[in-house]
């Protein structure tokens, strides 16, 4: 069940039950798009709740069938709405709400010029090379492949040639990592694996301001894919895990996600 600006009454009694602290931190799993923004909101929780928060970031459904297996985990952000649907089908988390959205963007080598008008070519052209996350693994590498689909109502025949061309440079678990500092897309670029990375325009964000000369081209309305991030508690998660998850949700963790260039739709208009 997806609930809109707030939880459940009965959750929110459980998030403000704080007349017992927990020993151990709260269990942080989340998309590793949100590293950044979430870095900053569990700092703010911790500076304020005296609960310590310990994250972990990955592909979004790697994060979802580790926690469907048994792994433990309080808080689960995503990346996507359908994995912590999934979860809480399966009675495994609560109720799922959306938190955050995202957009895919094109993160573009120096020297390549491409405008959204272009860019489909420039995607097809077999010159270029194109890198993109890992589907089903990686909610990025989902959104890409309906880039795709999209493309194919364009130029018939363009999804069979992208989804053979696309180099699934991230999302498993033996793909590289980037330094602390870096962004993997970034950092791929940089170093000539992709020629055009279709990654979030919060990383590619990120990505520029690491890498001098790289670009972010919007893709035209014919190509553009939005992503909505997915919110749940895990089942029998501590109080404190419920007060992480509200703390996400209020006016400074939706600013702060805000910040790092997402959309935050339960900031007040």
């Amino acid at each position: 069940m997806c609930l809109g600006p707030a939880l459940s009454a009965g959750i929110i009694l459980v998030a403000m039950d704080t007349s017992a602290k927990a020993s151990e931190p709260v269990l942080l799993h989340a998309a590793g798009s949100l590293r950044s923004a979430l870095s900053e909101v569990a700092s703010a929780f911790e500076a304020a709740s005296g609960q310590k928060v310990e994250a972990r970031y990955g592909p979004s459904g790697t994060l979802k069938d580790e926690i469907a297996g048994g792994t433990r985990a309080e808080v689960f952000a995503s990346a996507n709405m359908e994995h912590p649907q999934a979860l809480a089908a399966a009675g495994k988390s609560g109720p799922v709400v959306l938190f955050a959205r995202n957009r895919l963007c094109a993160l573009v080598r120096p020297g390549l010029a491409v405008e959204p008008a272009m860019l489909l070519d420039r995607m097809l052209d077999s010159n270029v090379k194109l890198g993109a996350s890992t589907p089903r693994a990686d909610p990025s590498g989902d959104y890409a492949w309906e880039t795709f689909r999209k493309a194919d109502k364009v130029k018939p025949g363009a999804y069979e040639a992208l989804q053979k061309k696309a180099l699934q440079l991230t999302g498993e678990p033996n793909a590289p990592t980037a330094p602390p500092g870096r962004t993997i897309y970034g950092l791929l670029v940089a170093e000539g694996k992709a020629d055009i990375f279709l990654t979030y325009c919060t990383g590619a964000l990120e990505a520029q301001k690491q890498n001098a000369g790289q670009q972010i081209v919007a893709l035209p309305d014919e190509l553009a894919v939005g992503a909505d991030y997915g919110l749940t508690v895990v089942t029998r998660a501590s109080p404190q895990a419920y007060q992480f998850a509200m703390f996400i949700l209020s006016l400074n963790g939706q600013r702060a996600l805000a910040r790092y260039g997402f959309a935050a739709p339960l900031l007040p208009p």
